[in-house]
């Protein structure tokens, strides 16, 4: 018998399912739970044990990673009422078994981490906040860079966990990983609209984008945004790998976090109100490389 320990995963989405893939893949036992049964079958023939509620989940198990789409959400999920009545279930955490350890990678705001830190230490869990960056695709590829906010011996004991799903490193306490999250997203918000901004200048003035970027990633304007967004905004491939409204959610949260610490950050500030213009024009179901339509809109270039 394998003592590796036993996981479930709430939430297997975009970025939920693959991350549980890996994780069956790399000998855990492994159970899931998702709001929608549309990509169970994948994780039932990748070895993951589809279970029907959060509780049933996460009952017995050592750890319970949760990839949920906010904040809200995980509170509804992990604290609320609404998912087991007929049980008198309060939640997940109250089927979890003392001395388990929460891993929540949703992004989240740097408060909402800190309170479920504190909820879920009252109930005798370990806790880690611990956000993902790298899109699908570092998700399907198991190399999320991931930013893990909890004590050392919480993240010691999720390392081996985290490793199956990509490159975790111990930022400090609770709340610390979602605020590097936001950090991470205030990164990346900011170069999509660059990028957006620059292939638009790059078409209007008469250059061939594709070329102007090719030459870009050969100098010190080259990033992955440049790289992988910056070849969507050329194919005009806006399937969600990560939705607008989500980097909408952490640009909101990132605002959040600034003002209570008292900084003026103008540059997300524009950033933020660039996505919500998205977001209110019908764009925030597609991938957050879609702002250069935000931008084209503004210019009145209308081809779409």
């Amino acid at each position: 018998m394998s003592n590796k320990p036993r996981i479930a995963v709430l939430g297997t989405g975009i970025m939920g399912q693959p991350m549980a893939c890996n994780l069956a893949a790399a000998g855990f036992d492994t159970a899931a739970w998702n709001r929608s049964e549309t990509r169970y079958q994948a994780l039932t023939k990748a070895g993951v044990q589809v279970m029907s509620s959060p509780a049933d989940a996460v009952r017995d198990r050592d750890a319970v990673v949760v990839m949920l789409s906010s904040g809200p959400v995980c509170e509804e999920i992990l604290f609320g009422d609404s998912h087991q009545p007929a049980q008198g279930c309060q939640g997940a955490v109250h089927a979890m078994k003392p001395g388990a350890l929460l891993i929540v990678m949703s992004s989240i705001g740097r408060n909402e981490a800190i309170d479920l830190a504190a909820r879920s230490q009252v109930r005798g869990l370990q806790w880690l906040d611990a956000p993902v960056s790298g899109g699908e695709k570092g998700a399907i590829e198991g190399s999320l860079s991931i930013m893990a906010g909890g004590t050392e011996d919480a993240f010691e004991r999720a390392t081996p966990i985290l490793a199956a799903m990509g490159r975790p490193v111990h930022i400090g306490p609770a709340g610390t990983g979602a605020l590097a999250k936001l950090v991470n997203q205030l990164t990346v918000a900011t170069t999509i609209a660059a990028v957006s901004e620059a292939m638009t200048l790059a078409e209007v003035g008469g250059a061939d984008p594709a070329r102007v970027r090719e030459a870009m990633l050969g100098g010190f304007a080259a990033s992955c945004i440049l790289e992988q967004h910056g070849q969507r905004m050329l194919e005009r491939n806006f399937t969600p790998g990560g939705p607008s409204k989500h980097q909408l959610k952490d640009t909101r949260s990132a605002c959040d976090a600034a003002n209570e610490l008292g900084l003026d950050l103008p540059l997300l500030k524009l950033t933020d109100q660039l996505f919500s213009d998205l977001v209110d024009h019908d764009g925030g179901d597609l991938d957050h490389s879609a702002l250069l339509l935000e931008i084209r809109r503004r210019n009145g270039l209308d081809d779409y």
